[in-house]
């Protein structure tokens, strides 16, 4: 990952902005694009990726604006979110064609369905399967890990019961 000053109050902001939100599996939300950045820097992206795939929720899940969002990590990084934000009403042929026009977007969004399959194993069985069926759908093209991930969660709702996630729909 980035070690730059611009890097740093990226992750301060989204930090900032995601508090008190948690995931699924009961950790903090920041983790999430913490761990999409840190993918797309292991892959060799820039720096106008990693803080993308930092900012990629921020105006769908917090009160972020998309001043601060262009201050922070400039016109392209607010470009790629604006493309990775599901609005009120939107189709989702549209949100993806979107997003396959803006290279950013494209890595930022691959990183993060990827990741979100990796960690949806503690959901409950019909969220897996709806996440899985979107991906079927939407996602598999985004990258050559997405179908591997989307097999491995389709194998755990046929593994035995384990107390895990029954209602954790959040």
């Amino acid at each position: 990952m980035s070690n730059s000053e611009r890097f740093t109050a990226a992750y301060d902001y989204a930090a900032m902005k995601h508090e008190g939100q948690l995931r699924k599996g009961g950790e903090p939300y920041i983790t999430h694009p913490a761990a999409v950045a840190e993918m797309l820097g292991e892959q060799g992206y820039d720096e106008d990726y990693l803080i993308a795939g930092l900012f990629h929720d921020l105006l769908e899940d917090t009160d972020a604006s998309e001043e601060d969002i262009s201050n922070l990590g400039g016109e392209a990084v607010l470009e790629a979110v604006r493309l990775l934000t599901k609005r009120e009403g939107y189709v989702m042929s549209e949100y993806i064609a979107g997003i396959k026009q803006n290279p950013i977007a494209f890595a930022v969004k691959a990183a993060d369905r990827l990741h979100n399959l990796r960690s949806a194993f503690v959901a409950d069985d019909a969220f897996k399967r709806r996440y899985i069926s979107e991906s079927n759908e939407w996602f598999l093209d985004f990258s050559p890990e997405i179908p591997k991930a989307v097999k491995a969660l389709e194998d755990s709702l046929s593994a035995p019961e384990n107390g895990v996630g029954h209602s954790d729909e959040g």
